[in-house]
């Protein structure tokens, strides 16, 4: 029963965004592949974020950005039918956290948008980030611009916000779906993660602070 229920809670058709893929036969496939292996193998997620000997951190980064973005684009994609105008008129985390877009585009000050609004113009701008060969190259010998790691902090900070918004208006809509259980594990990882590197300001991990204790470790 639960097996069909997540099957239907993370059916493709759901995905927010079409997924990015790693090409086989690059580095960064194969790190993806080595990163999923640790994952599925029940190994501490504290010890799976930790950069494997001899690789190069901005490899490693690149290919976690990457896969949270396509789980998390999936979890928001499962929850849409839940943010709408009228739910979640503003992109909050209860009622102290309030987010805004900017971008260097339309949106040149902080704006505020509706959780839908804001979640759409994310992902479009995440997407735009990775396709760009310029911040995420794939070709071999090209290296990684020097404000790669602060492109990645910028990215991991909004997405984290995707799981405040989910956790702390959504999270009935969750349980019911029977997605509890994956929710967790995937913000568990992305969590230590972004503590593992430093890749977030502990200010923006406030909403959720009491998250980890729930864990029990």
């Amino acid at each position: 029963m639960m097996a069909l229920c997540l099957k239907q809670v993370f059916n493709k058709d759901k995905t927010f965004r079409p997924r990015k893929k790693f090409e086989p036969g690059t580095q960064r496939f194969e790190l993806y592949k080595k990163a999923q292996a640790s994952l599925k193998s029940g190994l501490d997620l504290k010890a799976v974020v930790q950069l494997p000997p001899g690789e190069s951190i901005n490899d490693w980064i690149a290919v976690h950005v990457v896969d949270f973005f396509n789980r998390i684009n999936l979890i928001y994609g499962t929850m849409s039918e839940y943010c709408t105008e009228k739910s979640c008129p503003i992109m909050s985390g209860g009622l102290k956290y309030e987010y805004r877009w900017q971008d260097d585009s339309k949106y040149k000050k902080p704006t505020k948008l509706s959780a839908p609004q804001y979640m759409c113009m994310l992902m479009d701008w995440i997407e735009t980030l990775i396709n760009n060969e310029d911040i995420f190259p794939t070709r071999i010998g090209v290296p990684f611009p020097k404000q790669f790691q602060q492109v990645c902090t910028k990215i991991l900070t909004r997405l984290f916000r995707v799981f405040v918004h989910v956790y702390i208006h959504h999270f009935d809509s969750i349980i019911n779906m029977g997605a509890e259980a994956h929710v967790n594990t995937c913000y568990k990882h992305f969590y230590y993660f972004i503590r593992e590197f430093s890749l977030v300001d502990h200010r923006e991990l406030e909403p959720l602070v009491r998250m980890p204790q729930g864990w029990g470790g």
